[in-house]
C-alpha cells in the first residue's frame, strides 16, 4: 500500500532541540536550519526570533516553532 504525502508539511523556521547537560541546562537554537545559539527558558526563544526578525505570537504553533525532545516547558533533564 502507498502512502499519500502530505501537499503541505510543515517547515518551522525556529526549531529548539531537546535538553542538554549544563548549569544550567539548555536547549540548542536553529533558525532557517542554522545554529544560533543556546536557550536557558523560553525568553531566550522568542530573543532568538526577535533577532532575525521573527515574530511568534504563537509558541505552540508547529508551523512557527518545532520543539524536539520535550514542549516550551521542558528546560530540564529527566
Amino acid at each position: 500500500m502507498t502512502e499519500i504525502a502530505s501537499p503541505h508539511i510543515a517547515k518551522p523556521r525556529i526549531l529548539v532541540l531537546g535538553v542538554q547537560p549544563g548549569t544550567p541546562p539548555f536547549r540548542i537554537v536553529e533558525i532557517d536550519g542554522q545554529v544560533v545559539g543556546e536557550a536557558k527558558a523560553i525568553t531566550d526563544v522568542l530573543e532568538a526570533a526577535a533577532a532575525f526578525g521573527i515574530t511568534v505570537h504563537d509558541l505552540d504553533d508547529p508551523e512557527v516553532v518545532r520543539w524536539v525532545g520535550g514542549d516550551k516547558f521542558t528546560w530540564r533533564r529527566h
